[in-house]
């Protein structure tokens, strides 16, 4: 008996940070992450910490499904990279629950990690918290590294910092 498998394309498309897509799916990831925190650091303390300046931002991307036949597509994932120091600083990736697993967050790390390359950085630094497994998992499987906790993460101690060091080749 045949059966009907919807099939969706993925398209990861350069937005501005103020994009209403990019606002929205950054609202979720903050509605659906920040209540795993709520009870170690102040609503206040972590939202200053976590803050990302407009200005900082060097790349905002959303990942948008479109299914196949069809002129429908839903933004499902975003990434952004911000200057940190010297280093560029992976901000705010987040892939729709109902998207995770499907290659969009394989696909915004792609594109986050080609722009960081593009920008001649020798690495790429992120943070996540120790109540996010699936997001450590993610980056220890794309090949990141523990390093210490950065600024301006000391006020997180139970931050997980990673770092990806590119090929010089």
């Amino acid at each position: 008996m045949p059966s009907e498998l919807a099939l969706s394309t993925l398209q990861v498309s350069e937005v501005s940070w103020f994009d209403p897509d990019a606002e929205e799916l950054r609202a979720a990831m903050a509605a659906e992450v920040g209540p795993r925190y709520s009870d170690r650091v102040s609503t206040a303390d972590r939202a200053a910490t976590n803050a990302v300046d407009p200005q900082s931002v060097f790349l905002t991307v959303v990942v948008y499904a479109a299914d196949e036949g069809t002129d429908k597509r839903e933004a499902v994932g975003h990434a952004a990279l911000r200057w940190n120091g010297e280093d560029l600083e992976l901000k705010r990736m987040f892939v729709t629950a109902e998207h995770r697993g499907t290659g969009v967050s394989t696909a915004l790390l792609r594109a986050v990690e080609d722009a960081a390359r593009r920008a001649a950085r020798p690495r790429l630094i992120l943070q996540t918290g120790d109540r996010q497994p699936d997001a450590v998992r993610l980056y220890e499987k794309s090949g990141y590294s523990r390093i210490p906790i950065f600024s301006p993460y000391e006020i997180l101690p139970f931050s997980n910092c990673f770092e990806k060091v590119f090929d010089q080749g």
